[in-house]
């Protein structure tokens, strides 16, 4: 991050900087710091800028200029979601920033980035990468500003934009920039090609998005983007997409494949610090949420309608191996910041591991959009029997206290997972689990692509089942999502009195944000659900209020912080003398 760190490396220069949103964690959550590493293991120098003063070039050449590239991410989340709330408020913290201190990124990240790119470093190749670039890729809704933009790439101007999980594609565009080799056709990558290249350009074997010109005049051309952009995202059958934009081409090609679990586990194996740099003296709070805890899967089998996961990570399961994992929680026990607890193993969902097809032949020509609605696809297996394994085998490990599951469960998948849940609920509960219902009322959860409310009843009856076997009092923490498409005050009364009958006040509120290229963001979009039915859509602060009201509302029994059943006073005697033992 300085010239004091080359000079104790010994370079006299940098072959590539990584420009990014986050204060720099060199920490395998981060992905400017997965893609650091993997191309420091190729031996490439890297440095990597945090958090530039956006409106001076000088900050970029602090290090001097790169020889070969520069590449640019506005940080683990999309800059607009980290920088306003869902009521287009300033947010008043910034999670990834030292002291969570706001105001340190720019609105649209990518784009001031690349800019400022091209005033420190002319004629130096720009590539774009991580979630925000992934979900900004083609057309999209925009709902800060309530306006179509066009990709990110036309925008921002940068040379390729990568999408999804990058370690490959990065790899492969670094390799081609250092041999003078042309950019085109690297999968998982996004081009633009001028009025002369996009004539010549052979579309035929590309299915072809609406174009930006009807993008801006028909709402409904979000709908048949995002529609055709979820039946290529399968890598082992997509084909490559073009959008045009006047004279210009868009050329996206097909989704790069997820790494196998050995390469997964090569990439965990680099070598990362698991701290903050040096430079920094305040708390970085996203860092003390995961620094003991371990990433053990990527991808979601869900799809489900408001979440830009799949469209980053994608659809498929790859799982480290119980081998990597237990090597990392061996490092961990290691450090001197470490007291015998690790918070987490997990991921999108905390019983996903080591899950996906039973037969991978069957998956070659699949473009569902899940594999979990509105049926579980009878070709994906989850029992969870291998993480019952590892856990036994991280449980007993030594200087292991505690091991913790704080990703949140699936509960379509954890009804059927008997086995697992007790293990979990006796053994790997801190005291609060996370479940994410989303909604209990039928068309909603329709819509949303969750299962019906009767998963999260039983899972309920599981979970206060497996908790009194061991004589321990735990409680669930529901996520609820409020102003959803199609959800009226009529749905939103479902979860009212289901929240009122348990005196349950939610420690998680999340009024409803439609992230770019989502069908949720397309349903927000065009009012209309995917099969054209016409359905309501509160939009502004005053529309959207009194479903915000109803999750945030104070309950008799009930507190904000700790959405706990209401006791009787044997019962929290029982708890505290549990707790004593």
């Amino acid at each position: 991050m300085s010239r004091e760190d080359m000079q104790k490396l010994g370079w006299d220069e940098l072959d590539i900087i990584l420009i990014t949103g986050d204060c720099y964690v060199d920490h395998p959550s981060y992905g400017v710091s997965v893609i650091g590493r993997v191309l420091q293991d190729k031996g490439y120098r890297v440095g990597i800028i945090a958090q530039p003063d956006w409106t001076d070039p000088a900050a970029l050449q602090i290090m001097g200029q790169p020889r070969l590239c520069c590449g640019v991410s506005s940080g683990n989340m999309d800059s607009m979601v980290n920088i306003y709330t869902a009521a287009r408020r300033f947010r008043k913290n910034d999670v990834y920033s030292e002291g969570g201190e706001a105001g340190k990124r720019p609105p649209h990240a990518e784009i001031v980035y690349s800019q400022l790119a091209r005033r420190a470093f002319p004629g130096k190749p720009i590539f774009l990468g991580g979630i925000g670039a992934s979900l900004r890729r083609v057309a999209h809704y925009d709902y800060w500003q309530d306006k179509i933009r066009q990709s990110i790439l036309i925008d921002s101007k940068a040379d390729i934009l990568s999408f999804g999980m990058g370690e490959n594609s990065v790899n492969e565009i670094v390799k081609r920039l250092e041999n003078g080799k042309p950019l085109r056709g690297i999968h998982g990558t996004a081009v633009v090609l001028g009025k002369n290249k996009a004539k010549k350009f052979n579309t035929s074997a590309c299915l072809e998005l609406p174009p930006w010109e009807e993008m801006k005049s028909d709402k409904d051309a979000l709908m048949r983007s995002t529609t055709l952009i979820e039946k290529e995202m399968n890598p082992c059958n997509a084909r490559g997409l073009i959008q045009r934009y006047g004279d210009r081409l868009l050329v996206l090609e097909p989704p790069a494949m997820p790494l196998t679990s050995d390469e997964l586990d090569k990439v965990h194996d680099l070598p990362f610090t698991n701290m903050p740099h040096p430079e920094y003296k305040k708390t970085i709070p996203a860092f003390e949420t995961i620094k003991h805890s371990i990433p053990a899967v990527r991808g979601c089998p869900g799809g489900c309608t408001f979440c830009g996961l799949v469209a980053h990570q994608g659809r498929s399961i790859r799982s480290r191996s119980q081998a990597s994992i237990l090597r990392e929680v061996e490092r961990m026990t290691k450090r001197g910041n470490f007291r015998g607890t690790i918070s987490d193993i997990g991921g999108a969902a905390g019983n996903i591991y080591s899950s996906g097809p039973v037969d991978i032949k069957k998956c070659l020509n699949c473009r569902r959009a899940t594999c979990l609605f509105p049926e579980q696809c009878p070709n994906y297996q989850a029992e969870g029997k291998d993480l019952i394994e590892l856990l036994r085998k991280i449980r007993t490990f030594p200087g292991v206290k505690h091991v913790y599951i704080n990703s949140g469960i699936r509960l379509d998948l954890a009804v059927k997972q008997r086995e697992l849940m007790r293990e979990i609920v006796q053994h790997h509960v801190s005291g609060h689990m996370k479940v994410a219902p989303e909604h209990l009322h039928p068309g909603v959860l329709n819509l949303m692509r969750k299962n019906p409310a009767e998963d999260f009843y039983k899972f309920m009856k599981i979970f206060e089942e497996n908790s009194e076997a061991v004589g321990k009092k735990q409680y669930l923490i529901p996520l609820f999502i409020s102003n959803f498409p199609g959800c009226t005050e009529k749905e939103m009364k479902t979860v009212d009195e289901f929240l009122n009958h348990h005196n349950w006040s939610p420690q998680q509120v999340q009024d409803y944000i439609p992230l770019p290229m989502t069908m949720g963001a397309a349903m927000y979009y065009c009012g209309k659900t995917p099969e054209g039915e016409d359905i309501q859509v509160n939009r502004g602060l005053a529309e959207r209020r009194p479903q915000m009201d109803v999750l945030k509302k104070q309950r008799r029994g009930g507190q904000a912080a700790a959405p706990k059943r209401r006791d009787d006073r044997r019962s929290r005697r029982f708890s505290k003398i549990q707790r004593r033992k």
